[in-house]
């Protein structure tokens, strides 16, 4: 049962923010609410109305896809199907900034200028327009309210995007009061910074949290270590996102603050994509975006086989994301949720292809099989492995008193017998490992496979 001030920010605050905005966050909203339940075909063929809409859009107002659309003979009126994106080539980051002027559309207005954290590489840069802010906004509010929980519940926000952690001007600060969100930052993760967090989050008695898996996972693990009992505080659940989750740190969270795990999947660049539902199920925001799978030879997958996704926005039309490469790996189902919801479902994220790694014979394995190598050797606080090439994989731990000297022989032994007995390993006991500086952090990355 919402309170009568959450019902109060929901109903009149919220609202009336996104309305001097001129944001249609609200509206679209609602009818994502009708549209959630209705049968999977029927989200399918809304699906295709607007894409033919959006490709009919920018065909008009977009130079790149002018372009491109008479260059290869495509014309969006013959689209009868879905799968004729695939006659259009994908949209890489490359081709985003080589192209980035053509590809506003020239009856945008109010065009924001948005760029990622560069976690797998160079920042990339992109505009985004009212339309979609306002879908996206939308479709993550639609999800948090699967778990009981709504705009204007207190929230406690674990981030390290330097947007949000740089912009913490009056109105900003205003806002966040008003709405009950406080924003916690992932860069500082030390035991002193840890100490304030956990004492915030017992203070503040959240409803919900909001981070990543990892940041949320350690300051878990800092309560834990203290003797301080988070799993009474009323903490309904912790919305992860921006970094793979793994089944170490839902247990872990869901353990020490007593809550459930919802895993949310998207990005600054490709949009809010799915989010968990309370049965388990991933959902497509199949109302905006458009997902495929596609294998190393540009070729759409099956349902079933793990490929890289590719997305299309629907909600774009001012600066077009078509068939965008995520560069992240994953699998679709056409199994049905047994929470009702037509949305469909994506079954695997596997994570960036730089989560993967390929062992000096050429086979690619998860980046898992290295994770469960230093995952459980007491002692063991945090790791990051870095593969620079097939011969070579660099390991930084950072340890407490409780790390045995021998344990580095094993974790050599154990990751040699993933990767080939001719690879060298090299660890290195170090006093901390930074996070990437978009805030995230990344076990395992991968310098061989590209």
């Amino acid at each position: 049962m919402s309170s009568l001030y959450t019902k109060t920010v929901t109903n009149v605050i919220f609202p009336l923010h996104e309305k001097l905005k001129k944001h249609d966050t609200v509206a679209i909203k609602n009818k994502m609410e009708v549209s959630q339940w209705w049968a999977t075909e029927d989200i399918l063929d809304f699906q295709l109305q607007r894409l033919k809409t959006l490709l009919s859009r920018i065909n008009q107002h977009v130079p790149y896809y002018q372009k491109l659309f008479t260059d290869i003979g495509f014309k969006p009126e013959n689209v009868s199907s879905v799968s004729d994106l695939q006659q259009l080539p994908f949209l890489t980051k490359e081709v985003i900034r080589e192209n980035i002027d053509d590809l506003k559309a020239n009856n945008a207005v109010g065009l924001s200028r948005f760029n990622t954290g560069g976690s797998s590489g160079a920042p990339l840069i992109f505009f985004i327009g009212k339309e979609r802010v306002s879908h996206d906004v939308a479709a993550k509010w639609r999800a948090t309210r699967w778990w009981d929980v709504d705009i204007g519940d207190p929230e406690i926000v674990v981030w390290g995007s330097p947007i949000e952690l740089g912009a913490q001007d009056r109105i900003k600060q205003i806002r966040d009061k008003l709405l009950r969100t406080e924003l916690i930052s992932a860069f500082e993760m030390s035991d002193l910074k840890l100490d304030e967090f956990v004492k915030k989050i017992v203070e503040f008695k959240p409803k919900m949290l909001f981070g990543y898996p990892s940041s949320l996972s350690l300051i878990a693990d800092h309560a834990s270590k203290k003797g301080i009992d988070v799993s009474r505080l009323g903490i309904k659940v912790a919305f992860v996102t921006s970094e793979k989750l793994y089944d170490h740190q839902r247990e872990k969270i869901e353990r020490i603050f007593g809550c459930k795990v919802a895993n949310g999947y998207g990005g600054r660049d490709a949009g809010f994509i799915a989010h968990q539902c309370p049965e388990g199920s991933m959902h497509i925001t199949a109302e905006d975006i458009i997902v495929e799978i596609v294998g190393s030879d540009g070729q759409n997958l099956a349902v079933g086989e793990a490929g890289e996704i590719v997305v299309t926005h629907l909600a774009t039309k001012d600066f077009p994301f078509i068939r965008y490469r995520t560069g992240d790996v994953g699998v679709l189902s056409n199994e049905t949720c047994r929470c009702g919801r037509g949305l469909p479902i994506l079954k695997e994220i596997q994570g960036r292809s730089t989560d993967f790694v390929i062992s000096a014979d050429g086979t690619i394995m998860h980046g898992l099989a290295l994770i469960y190598v230093l995952r459980d050797i007491e002692g063991i606080e945090l790791f990051k492995i870095v593969q620079e090439s097939k011969l070579l994989t660099n390991i930084f731990i950072v340890v407490s008193s409780a790390f045995a000297p021998e344990s580095v022989i094993k974790i050599e032994s154990g990751i040699k017998e993933r990767l080939g007995m001719s690879v060298e390993v090299s660890i290195e006991l170090v006093e901390s490992i930074a996070a990437e500086k978009s805030g995230k952090f990344r076990y395992v990355v991968s310098h061989a496979i590209n």
